[in-house]
């Protein structure tokens, strides 16, 4: 049962008044048989959350950002760059900008007052990389090697400036971003926090997965903890002309779990598309990166790819 509940429910989580029935009905077990798995998955690290993964830009503001630390002083700095709410991402990776983060808030305006508290608090520049366009943002794993199942198709998506929430909408999001309770009307529970009928919930919960602010709705994993502990970014120079062609082909590889454009910045950051590749051992990254850049033709782009080592925080992004 745990083998499906990280697996089969990472997307297309039944929106409904009690959706860990509808998910025990299809395993064949009791509702509460689902919560306490769920619940012990939790407690073990496996799963970060049940609940809404918010696509970047269609609310708030967010941008990745890096920093050239001293070796030796990586763990001070990290440690000061956590202590700020806006970051939900910060892992250590080989390369000179060693320490990699990602900074979230309601809006643009805040984003910038973050960044400029954080780059004084760290006491080391940032690099600043918003993302331009994106062509596969999802964080789903799939844990049976079978990844083409879950995996929407590819599309290029830029961006407009997000829509300002109302009231009960910035509410919803305060709530959703702490996951779904696990209890037996969780739906229910989130409209109490917010102050509004049920039914008004799942169906603004559903409007927004309509309409892409949500990216996918489910069982939202940690890859570390599920085996997945060689992670590597790899970050290419393409010319603009082809950005969006390779963009979308390698955003339909199987092995690619993200993939986007983010600005160079002259002279320190040659590089304009990114993608990251999650595998079980460094080999087998280092094979795919190399396999995939012969393919589509690619050896001629400089690149680098950017292992993760340290883990300093994971957590889901905050906008509210």
């Amino acid at each position: 049962m745990d083998f499906r509940l990280l697996n089969d429910f990472q997307r297309d989580f039944p929106l409904c008044p009690a959706p860990f029935a509808e998910l025990a009905a299809r395993l064949g077990v009791a509702e509460s048989a689902v919560l306490r798995g769920l619940e012990q998955l939790r407690r073990e690290g496996k799963i970060s959350r049940v609940g809404a993964v918010f696509a970047p830009k269609r609310i708030g503001a967010s941008t990745l950002a890096a920093m050239a630390v001293p070796p030796e002083k990586l763990g001070v700095v990290a440690e000061a760059v956590n202590r700020f709410p806006e970051v939900n991402h910060n892992y250590e990776r080989e390369h000179r900008y060693n320490l990699w983060f990602v900074v979230t808030a309601g809006s643009e305006g805040r984003l910038q007052a973050a960044l400029g508290a954080i780059e004084q608090a760290a006491g080391y520049p940032i690099l600043k990389l918003p993302l331009v366009r994106e062509y596969h943002i999802d964080l789903g794993f799939a844990l049976d090697g079978k990844g083409e199942k879950i995996r929407p198709a590819a599309r290029a998506e830029t961006f407009a400036a997000p829509s300002p929430l109302d009231e009960l909408e910035r509410r919803l999001v305060m709530a959703l971003q702490e996951g779904l309770p696990l209890f037996i009307r969780p739906f229910q529970v989130l409209a109490s926090r917010v102050g509004c009928a049920e039914s008004e919930v799942l169906e603004r919960i559903s409007r927004w997965c309509e309409e892409g602010v949500i990216k996918r709705f489910g069982v939202v994993v940690r890859h570390r903890e599920l085996g997945y502990t060689a992670n590597a970014m790899l970050v290419q120079d393409i010319p603009d002309e082809r950005v969006g062609e390779l963009g979308e082909a390698l955003a339909r590889e199987p092995g690619v779990t993200l993939c986007y454009q983010r600005p160079r910045v002259a002279p320190d950051w040659p590089y304009n598309l990114f993608c990251m590749i999650h595998g079980q051992a460094r080999g087998e990254v280092e094979a795919k990166i190399a396999e995939l850049r012969a393919r589509l033709g690619l050896t001629d782009c400089a690149h680098d790819v950017l292992f993760s080592l340290t883990r300093f925080k994971q957590t889901g992004a905050r906008y509210a």
